[in-house]
């Protein structure tokens, strides 16, 4: 079987990722005040659970920070070379998926 690597995740296209359910992010749903915002950016693929939180780089084009659980560690990966910049909405997103992806991690 051969493994995905993270540079393959990392450049997936978003489009072409299914959106899952809340209740299948290992476990219990996750609820909050932003689950409309993480519901968004959480999705499996490839097999694997994975979050992409929208940003924009410092000339305002389109980008995302990618989050997934690899041996019970979280991988983040940024714009490649680039700065992330993060409305409110998008911060509060990121955090989301971090505390999701750390609870994860922990298991």
């Amino acid at each position: 079987m051969r493994t995905t690597t993270r540079a393959e995740i990392a450049t997936s296209s978003l489009k072409s990722s299914r959106q899952i359910p809340s209740s299948r992010a290992g476990g219990p749903a996750y609820s909050s005040v932003s689950e409309p915002l993480v519901s968004e950016a959480r999705r499996y693929e490839r097999g694997r659970l994975v979050w992409r939180v929208p940003c924009g780089d410092v000339i305002d084009r389109e980008r995302c920070v990618t989050l997934f659980v690899e041996d019970s560690q979280v991988v983040m990966i940024s714009p490649a070379g680039e700065a992330a910049r993060l409305t409110t909405d998008q911060l509060v997103q990121l955090k989301t998926a971090l505390n999701e992806a750390a609870k994860m991690a922990e298991r």
